[in-house]
């Protein structure tokens, strides 16, 4: 039986230099791929940006949002609301988020977290993989994790790289790229009001 290497190489055994050349060009986009679904912004270049971001602060009390899920080709293809009150007691928080969507459908996610020194901070939810990590610097904040997501009648562990910018006391806006084995997903895009000072 010929392995498949044999189809594609000379009688010789030894793989022609066009054969060598498309492997390379095929791992070589492989990785690129790979490597730009895992490629993240510098959260330092915000260190100087104003209004600065304490999350603790913010989330503490109700937030409302509004937000679009986009496929990959940036189709709107959800809309949602979220309803959110945090509470924080000292350096612990819970941040009790109740999601509502265009097609009625609704789900609930609580975060349990916490606040560490240099503006870090560390939370776990029922639905969350893990623990997810985060870091304030300046206005911004960026938030990995992964998630368990129901498709269907399967359910999926996608990874979360979310970046949140303050623009005023009130507001903040939220991207988040959804993605898989280093493939993009997809984006989530939200709006928060801050309804408590």
């Amino acid at each position: 039986m010929r392995d498949h290497l044999s189809l594609h190489t000379p009688a010789g055994g030894i793989p022609s230099l066009m054969t060598l050349r498309r492997w390379l060009l095929a791992a070589t986009t492989a990785l690129a791929l790979a490597l730009s679904g895992c490629a993240s912004q510098n959260i330092e270049q915000y260190a100087d940006a104003r209004p600065s971001l304490d999350l603790a602060h913010y989330f503490n009390g109700r937030v409302i949002a509004h937000g679009i899920f986009q496929n990959r080709s940036g189709q709107v293809v959800r809309r949602f609301t979220v309803d959110m009150d945090g509470r924080w007691n000292g350096n612990q928080g819970v941040l009790d988020e109740r999601f509502t969507y265009s097609d009625g459908k609704q789900e609930r996610r609580l975060w349990r977290l916490t606040k560490h020194a240099d503006g870090r901070y560390s939370g776990t939810a029922d639905d969350v993989v893990g623990t997810a990590r985060g870091r304030a610097v300046g206005n911004a904040f960026q938030w990995a994790y992964t998630l368990r997501l129901p498709v269907d009648d399967s359910v999926y562990d996608v990874q979360f790289d979310d970046w949140m910018y303050l623009m005023d006391e009130r507001v903040m806006l939220n991207r988040a790229t959804m993605s898989k084995f280093g493939i993009r997903l997809g984006e989530v895009t939200l709006s928060f009001q801050k309804l408590t000072p």
